[in-house]
């Protein structure tokens, strides 16, 4: 609460300089995080033994509560008069989904455009320094990926201590951020829109400053620039973070990236060969358009150039594909993640292989290193609850009037952090006309996907509740 009260400076300065009336609400809002956040981080000084489940409900919480300090200036602005819709905004800024209920984008004042990205590049970073900081100490969940050698960083890999990993991971997070800002600014755009495309670039979030998202900026250089910082914020950022101190042979040496990097090189080729019979489109555009969407929905980014609802059945099917596998362990991108998609599939393989020889015995590597028996049990539970939670969330959203494609699109989107999704929800349209309880339903899938699922679930179990 007292860091978000602080970030609402930024918004507020922009409201000074473009003499908006959201200066008001941003002042008083800020005021209301960093006195009652303050004032919280004062009474809870001094030593505390926190154990597991109290993990599990300060960041379950601490979630809701930030999305709801994200929500007031969009409703007490009025730029939102729907506390509803309001909320289901700054849950899909902060979880970095990028799904909206806003109808003009660009009637939106200036500072509460800036608002509505920085929410989503806080967001973006600290679900990155959560999953490998934190969340690997409290041993819960898919997060064991991080705990376990074999299959990718551990916190101490970065530094022993928690609070320098966070300053680290906030180091090359800015740092990449600035870079991709001066890029764009060189490609053509305003400043402003150059800040507000960063911050939901890197944070894989897909909130745009125009309606028609990247499509309405008619940058193809800009296109190019967003492919790339794309990419490099669906990748794993302590991979970045040993490429900056010169050991960028650590990228292919990691199963999972040259994992991420095969199945976006494949997918993209694919639809590019798909689209060749679309005859208003160039090949520069084509190939430039295929690799944009592709990078966008793998890295749960969510930015549109194109209606991929008119690119055919197969185009539409493989982008649906890419959004359950999402980015990479250790990114800002949502989804399954590459790294439990890469297991899986070679458990999968292994089973196929004892059907004819029974009485071998098949390791899993991952990274040269055998993977622990209960890893795999973590990631075969974790894709089951993901798919008995999609199926659940799709019956509600038809019983809130949604058809089939439609209600299935929209818990795609938001269970996995994309944004846009399919029929009613696809990439030209919004999430304005869904009925309000859909929406609180959306706002629970956007929440539980970007906190893996068991962090959130096993709030509901009886024995969590049980004193021990």
């Amino acid at each position: 609460m007292f860091a978000t009260g602080v970030a609402m400076l930024f918004p507020l300065l922009c409201a000074v300089i473009y003499h908006e009336a959201e200066l008001r609400v941003f002042l008083l809002n800020g005021l209301l995080g960093v006195v009652v956040g303050g004032g919280l981080v004062l009474l809870g000084r001094g030593r505390h033994e926190l154990g597991t489940r109290d993990g599990f409900l300060i960041v379950t919480f601490g979630w809701i509560v930030v999305a709801l300090m994200g929500a007031l200036p969009f409703w007490l602005s009025g730029s939102i008069p729907s506390f509803s819709d309001a909320y289901f905004e700054s849950m899909s800024g902060f979880t970095t989904t990028g799904a909206s209920i806003l109808t003009d984008i660009e009637a939106q004042s200036h500072s509460m455009l800036l608002w509505r990205s920085l929410i989503q590049w806080l967001g973006g970073m600290g679900i990155v320094v959560l999953s490998l900081a934190i969340l690997p100490i409290l041993g819960i969940g898919g997060m064991q990926l991080f705990k376990a050698e074999a299959p990718g960083p551990t916190p101490d890999r970065l530094t022993p201590r928690i609070k320098e990993t966070a300053k680290l991971l906030w180091g090359v997070y800015v740092l990449i951020s600035a870079a991709e800002v001066l890029a764009l600014i060189l490609s053509g755009l305003s400043p402003f829109d150059a800040l507000c495309h960063t911050f939901t670039t890197m944070a894989t979030g897909g909130f745009s400053t125009r309606d028609a998202s990247v499509a309405a900026l008619h940058n193809p250089a800009a296109e190019i620039i967003m492919i790339v910082f794309m990419f490099i914020a669906g990748a794993n950022f302590s991979l970045h973070f040993a490429a900056l101190r010169g050991r960028l042979k650590d990228y292919f040496r990691d199963d999972e990236f040259r994992t991420y990097l095969v199945v976006i090189l494949v997918a993209a080729t694919t639809i590019f060969l798909s689209n060749l019979r679309l005859t208003d489109f160039s090949i520069g555009r084509n190939l430039r358009g295929s690799f944009f969407q592709v990078v966008s929905i793998m890295t749960t980014t969510g930015f549109c150039t194109d209606d991929y609802a008119r690119w055919g059945s197969m185009p539409q099917y493989l982008l649906l594909l890419l959004m359950f596998i999402g980015g990479c362990a250790g990114s800002t991108g949502g989804g399954m993640k590459n790294a439990r998609f890469l297991i899986f599939m070679r458990h999968a393989s292994n089973e196929l292989r004892k059907l004819l020889h029974p009485r071998a015995v098949y390791t899993i590597r991952f990274n040269k290193s055998a993977v622990p028996p209960d890893i795999v049990t973590n990631i075969m539970g974790f894709i089951l609850l993901m798919m008995i939670i999609t199926t659940l969330a799709t019956f509600c959203m038809t019983l809130v009037g949604l058809d089939l494609v439609s209600a299935f699109g929209s818990v795609a989107a938001t269970l996995n952090n994309i944004g846009p999704g399919v029929g009613s929800v696809g990439p030209t349209n919004n999430f304005a006309h869904v009925h309000v309880v859909g929406k609180w339903v959306l706002t629970f899938c956007m929440l539980v996907g970007r906190l893996e699922l068991y962090t959130v679930l096993v709030l509901f179990a009886p024995e969590f509740w049980r004193k021990h």
